[in-house]
């Protein structure tokens, strides 16, 4: 089980980039210069370079793009830069989105499996489910188009033979939700390995979620 943290109070915005992509590799979430993560500007967003392990990152090094950017304006900018783009286009709830290829989360999304109602912290990701996104090439509009589809009313989703993306209205949330998600993949990792689980059925998943409004970690 994760149990890191990160204090972002009164932190900058590219200050809290790498302070975050840190912290997800001293976790375990990431390897080398796997993973990335923005936050978003009042001009458009702040992302994490490319291929640029976390030890060695500074906080001048993560790039700022707006919404209309295309690929010449994202160059040094990590591949993942076209998914950030459109959920700050399409989702003006969110501030903040991580991704990481976390051991748990990424192993069921090698399998195409959605984390399912096996338990009922699976709604803090927005619904009864964790959706895997269906698989495409890493960097394309063609992942993007597919996140956008796979995060539909959801904060967190699976990425097919990929790994994991979370979204929340700032780092802190996104970072913690990250943590959650991965832990969430650990324990439906092993209820499989003791048989299929007993999920949750879609009222009682109604129940969680109405309960989840009122509920501290709620975003």
């Amino acid at each position: 089980m994760t149990s890191f943290s990160v204090d972002l109070r009164d932190c900058a915005p590219r200050a809290g980039l790498t302070c975050v992509m840190q912290a997800l590799a001293a976790a375990g979430l990431n390897q080398g210069a796997a993973g990335n993560a923005s936050v978003r500007t009042e001009r458009g967003y702040f992302i994490t370079p490319s291929g640029v392990a976390p030890q060695q990152l500074a906080d001048n090094r993560h790039l700022e793009l707006t919404l209309d950017d295309d690929a010449a304006d994202a160059r040094g900018a990590s591949s993942e830069w076209r998914f950030h783009r459109d959920i700050y286009r399409v989702r003006p709830e969110i501030g903040a989105i991580v991704h990481v290829h976390s051991p748990f989360a990424t192993a069921l999304a090698c399998l195409r499996r959605e984390i399912p109602s096996f338990h009922y912290m699976i709604g803090i990701g927005g619904g009864d489910s964790i959706r895997c996104a269906d698989y495409a090439t890493f960097g394309t509009q063609a992942l993007a188009d597919s996140v956008l589809h796979a995060l539909a009313g959801r904060r967190a989703c699976l990425l097919a033979n990929h790994g994991l993306i979370a979204t929340g209205k700032n780092l802190a949330v996104a970072f913690d939700l990250t943590l959650a998600v991965e832990d969430l993949a650990h324990q439906f990792c092993i209820t499989l390995q003791c048989g299929e689980p007993v999920l949750l059925s879609p009222a009682q998943m109604r129940g969680v979620m109405e309960r989840f409004k009122t509920y501290g970690q709620a975003d």
